[in-house]
């Protein structure tokens, strides 16, 4: 890997937060009939190297590799420029840093940023990586890193690179197919343990070992499973699939691991190897599978199980028909930074050399979305439409409450939801939830505004 100086580093992420061709609030949309749709696939090994960071640096770093972290993606040409979606096995990918990849693949294939999607599939033994927060904690001198800077151009850039060689081998895809299927026993609400007053007593975590709340019902989830599959005649050869839930059983030991949803996928993968097998995370911010996870390592393979039984029943379930009308919408969305943050507060926060790493880290993050909504770097909400499938690409850790109401908002369409994309603003509550208070709330950097932005938002995508 070659090595960039840390002042260049920072001012490539900055400079491709200032190149946009969306201004927030704005709609752009794109609709074809009649297409001959292409599609191809590709996968990148982006597992991090010993002593990297994981989670943002605040769990122990890697130690080792129990199993490889990936990309995947697929590259769809046909209708309009190339259309890319990747699903990238990291905590997050924020910020400039998550602009630079899409510009990096955006170029590699011959389109526009905007129709470049990149989710995280969320699990936490792997890096959490923040261009901007980077260059705040380095600036400390004494705090480990968040993320590793030849490490992560190489990433972004072989990912780039592997969209490209993938589009030589693209395959016609004639008929699409749509599927979904109830998982058991996976996901369960985080914020379930409530005051007389609505107020959060206790959170059910990504595991959980008290007995009284884990006894306590599964809450707000959207228990079903969808997948989007897409065919060349009768042949299968990329199937996509979303769950909402935190896919992580337990962590914090140092192995480097893709966990149960990963573990799913690529054992469905080794069955099928015909098809190419992506999993996206949805909108799982308040979504965990702490009721049925006491955290111990038996469990994973007990959860991995049952996220592949929903897969494989999702694909069972589908229906299929000619592929008739493609579109890709985008819609830019510039939330209120939380009230509460200074720059100066945040600054001694970070500087004191007395406080613990997570103390000093998770401000780093703060600051680094201050400073981005400052200079007026939207995230972009966008949706893949074909025939009556809508994808619906959001950011960071969206509470379920979005993914529910899209599907209400177009009842005529199969809505698949994605979230974990630009990681800028860590948790997303709905509005209701603010008075609520807990850790979510605590850790969230929008306004309760960013509700009625980001419904705004997903309207105008699935009416367009």
């Amino acid at each position: 890997m070659s090595t960039t100086p840390r002042r260049e580093f920072l001012q490539q992420s900055l400079a491709a937060a200032t190149v946009w061709s969306l201004l927030p609030n704005s709609l752009q949309a794109e609709s074809h009939r009649d297409v001959s749709l292409k599609l191809s696939s590709f996968t990148v090994d982006v597992t991090p190297p010993k002593g990297h960071s994981l989670c943002g640096g605040w769990i122990t770093p890697v130690l080792d590799v129990t199993d490889s972290l990936q990309a995947h993606g697929i590259v769809l040409q046909g209708a309009g420029k190339p259309m890319v979606i990747v699903a990238l096995d990291w905590t997050a990918l924020s910020n400039g840093g998550h602009l630079l990849w899409r510009e990096r693949i955006a170029s590699a294939v011959d389109t526009t940023p905007e129709r470049v999607a990149i989710h995280c599939v969320h699990q936490h033994n792997a890096p959490f990586a923040c261009l901007e927060a980077q260059a705040i904690v380095d600036a400390q001198g004494d705090l480990p890193h968040i993320v590793m800077e030849d490490y992560f151009h190489d990433c972004s850039q072989r990912t780039a690179k592997a969209a490209r060689l993938s589009m030589s081998n693209a395959q016609p895809v004639t008929h699409i197919g749509k599927g979904e299927a109830k998982v058991e026993k996976v996901a369960s609400n985080r914020r379930i343990y409530r005051d007389e007053n609505g107020v959060i007593k206790a959170m059910r975590g990504s595991s959980c070992k008290d007995p009284k709340l884990r006894a306590m019902t599964e809450g707000t989830i959207d228990p079903m499973l969808k997948t989007i599959s897409f065919f060349n005649q009768n042949q299968r050869v990329a199937a996509i699939h979303y769950y909402a839930t935190h896919p992580m059983s337990f962590y914090g030991d140092g192995l480097v691991s893709s966990d149960f949803v990963g573990i799913a996928r690529k054992k469905l993968q080794q069955e099928q190897k015909d098809c190419h097998h992506i999993y996206f995370t949805g909108a799982a911010g308040n979504v965990s599978a702490g009721k049925y996870n006491d955290g111990s390592k038996p469990v994973r393979a007990v959860l991995a199980q049952r996220i592949l039984q929903g897969m494989k029943a999702s694909l069972e379930n589908t229906s299929v028909s000619p592929i008739k009308t493609v579109s890709w919408s985008n819609v830019a969305i510039l939330p209120e930074v939380r009230s509460t943050f200074n720059k100066e507060d945040l600054n001694k926060i970070i500087s004191n050399k007395d406080g613990s790493v997570v103390s000093r880290n998770r401000p780093s993050y703060m600051l680094a979305w201050l400073n981005r909504v400052e200079r007026k770097q939207p995230i972009i909400l966008s949706s893949l439409g074909i025939n009556d499938i809508a994808t619906l690409h959001l950011p960071a850790e969206s509470f379920i409450e979005y993914q529910l109401r899209a599907q209400k908002l177009a009842p005529a369409k199969f809505v698949a939801t994605a979230a974990y994309g630009d990681g800028g603003p860590w948790y997303l509550p709905v509005k209701e939830e603010y008075p609520a208070k807990g850790y979510e709330v605590r850790v969230a950097f929008c306004e309760p505004s960013v509700d009625d932005v980001m419904s705004t938002g997903i309207k105008q995508l699935l009416d367009s």
